[in-house]
């Protein structure tokens, strides 16, 4: 008699502490969402017209501002402000000066760890069974930039809005100036570590011919006629595909014809694309990946990190000067 009434005892203390425990616990994960097929990697305004209240769709503003002072130095500006002035309605905030990248790093778009960067967009309601659109408003470099990491950490049903959100706008899509909060979920970490390239590995592929280097930057940047990194020039190897080929005139994706001319086809080499901070190279990589090139990696630290060493060696191109070919 005496063992079961400690029993119970025993069993209303841990009814008990359950309860306490309940009361101060976070808000509850969404259910799952019904699966959907996979999506295009790319999606148009009336695309997102059509599908935006589909209860798996995740909508998310990756915005960076980039202003310039009367002196022409430029800074980036946190893109928050804009988006509460007018945004795609239900998007939340992809935020690339925040929690999307580490706070620790001296570069300041370095990779946040892939389990940090999980829970900032599980934070934002995307899960293993959802899907994603991304959109900036400054050309797709930042929108670019959080689709290559969704990627890298194993997630590939997400996609770009072809033209931003312009391209919205455009298509009579209205804005919102409401916040919406979505339900955490949880956001699985499958990493594919070799879509990143750090600095070792592209100082390997300056004398090894089987790895393709390219610098996205524009063609005035890539000759060393101007820089705003340490040292102007290039990384020595490497070719430039700058991101602007990558669009039409009206700020739209070029169509893929158009878009192999630039690439090749031999989509099996490993090709390294950089920029100034890993964020611009994202795009040409981008575009590399959906016609089907296979091993492809950004480099993080890109110029910011190179330029900075100087034993890291530039090449500029003296005999190009003056070609105003973009």
């Amino acid at each position: 008699m005496r063992y079961l009434e400690k029993t119970l005892q025993l069993l209303v203390a841990c009814g008990l502490a359950i309860l306490v425990g309940c009361s101060e616990a976070p808000p509850p994960e969404a259910p799952a969402a019904e699966p959907q097929p996979k999506m295009d990697s790319l999606v148009s305004a009336a695309w997102l017209q059509e599908h935006l209240g589909d209860p798996d769709l995740v909508v998310l503003d990756a915005t960076v501002v980039i202003e310039s002072d009367a002196a022409g130095n430029f800074q980036s500006v946190n893109g928050r402000a804009s988006f509460e002035a007018g945004h795609i309605p239900g998007a939340g905030v992809a935020d690339l000066m925040g929690d999307l990248s580490d706070p620790d790093a001296d570069d300041q778009y370095t990779l946040p760890s892939p389990e940090a960067f999980a829970a900032a967009m599980g934070a934002l309601g995307v899960g293993d069974d959802t899907r994603v659109v991304l959109y900036d408003r400054m050309g797709m470099p930042w929108a670019a930039r959080v689709w290559w990491m969704l990627r890298w950490i194993g997630f590939d049903n997400a996609a770009l809005l072809d033209g931003g959100l312009n391209a919205w706008t455009a298509a009579g899509g209205e804005l919102s100036t409401e916040a919406v909060a979505r339900p955490p979920r949880t956001l699985s970490v499958n990493l594919r570590p070799d879509l990143i390239a750090d600095q070792g590995e592209v100082r390997a592929s300056i004398d090894d011919e089987s790895i393709r280097l390219i610098d996205v930057l524009p063609a005035i940047h890539f000759r060393g006629e101007w820089t705003m990194y340490e040292r102007p020039g290039h990384i020595p190897g490497a070719t430039n595909i700058p991101t602007a080929q990558m669009f039409d005139e009206t700020g739209h994706f070029r169509p893929d014809e158009e878009l192999v001319v630039l690439f090749g086809d031999d989509h099996d080499t490993r090709t390294i694309t950089y920029c100034g901070g890993g964020i611009a190279a994202t795009l040409d990589a981008f575009v590399m990946a959906r016609l089907g090139f296979t091993d492809i990696a950004i480099y993080d630290g890109s110029l910011d990190e190179w330029t900075a060493d100087p034993e890291n060696p530039m090449e500029i191109c003296f005999e190009c000067f003056g070609d105003s070919g973009e």
